[in-house]
């Protein structure tokens, strides 16, 4: 746990792999935000934690996948998350929910459920060809970090049409969404930073 003089840490990945995902340019942006904001930020690319489809039987018979320790171990060491997170089909995106559902599992009898998500707070965000920014997807995924523990901002930021919304830096073309990120990411900075002890 980190004290009120202590500086925040948190980590920041995209809910898709694909390598021109509106939603990683989007990462990108309030991470350096969320750097800017006075945070201790990692930036995490799920395609570099691949995971099988999630198998009870799988993880009875092997434990869990070293991919999966690694993205469970990252989560708890860090006091705070952004999600970027697509919208599918009026969800969220399978890989997403595979990640979340792995680093859920206990590895031992004694372990807290759900340690890598109790207590921690959670900023999000979408970007969407669509006019709604994806902000479908984002109801879904509130109510699961709500059910595992994690306090989700109230406030979040939905990206429409981001086919446009990007310029070829990978920065938003626009003022306004632009202050948006920034503004929900330090609201996160500012709860840890306040809230946490």
């Amino acid at each position: 746990m980190l004290s009120r003089m202590s500086t925040p840490k948190i980590l920041v990945f995209a809910g898709s792999t694909r390598a021109g995902s509106y939603n990683k340019q989007l990462a990108r942006i309030a991470a350096d935000a969320a750097r800017t904001a006075g945070a201790t930020v990692t930036l995490l690319d799920l395609r570099d934690l691949p995971l099988p489809l999630f198998d009870e039987d799988l993880e009875t018979e092997h434990g869990l996948p070293n991919n999966a320790k690694k993205l469970k171990a990252l989560l708890q060491e860090h006091d705070g998350f952004i999600i970027a997170s697509p919208e599918y089909n009026s969800s969220i995106t399978a890989v997403l929910k595979n990640a979340l559902d792995w680093a859920s599992r206990s590895e031992t009898d004694d372990e807290p459920a759900l340690s890598a998500y109790r207590g921690k707070t959670a900023a999000l965000l979408s970007a969407s060809p669509g006019a709604l920014g994806g902000l479908r997807g984002l109801v879904h995924l509130r109510a699961i970090l709500g059910n595992i523990g994690v306090i989700v901002l109230p406030d979040q930021v939905a990206l429409p049409k981001a086919y446009e919304a990007f310029d070829a830096a990978g920065q938003l073309r626009e003022e306004r969404p632009a202050k948006q990120v920034a503004a929900l990411v330090q609201s996160l900075v500012h709860f840890l930073k306040k809230h946490l002890s």
